[in-house]
């Protein structure tokens, strides 16, 4: 397929997975590196009723309270 080809499947919004080679594909800044991090038996229960009422784990509510704080301290 020519260039002009896919350019303008895409720009037509039309499903071009197809033509993607995504065994290889990964997303910038966005790989996973775990970390082990130690809590004091209060903030982990207080985590863990923030993620109950909320539905979802210890970590989400970890990671995105983390990446909120971390928004607000770009300059």
């Amino acid at each position: 397929m020519k260039t002009e080809e896919f350019d303008k499947k895409f720009d037509d919004g039309a499903d071009i997975t197809n033509y993607l080679d995504l065994s290889k594909a990964r997303r910038i800044k966005q790989e996973h590196k775990r970390v082990n991090v130690d809590f004091p038996v209060w903030m982990i229960d207080s985590l863990d009723k923030e993620a109950t009422r909320l539905g979802v784990t210890r970590q989400s509510v970890i990671k995105v309270w983390l990446g909120e704080r971390l928004q607000q301290q770009k300059v």
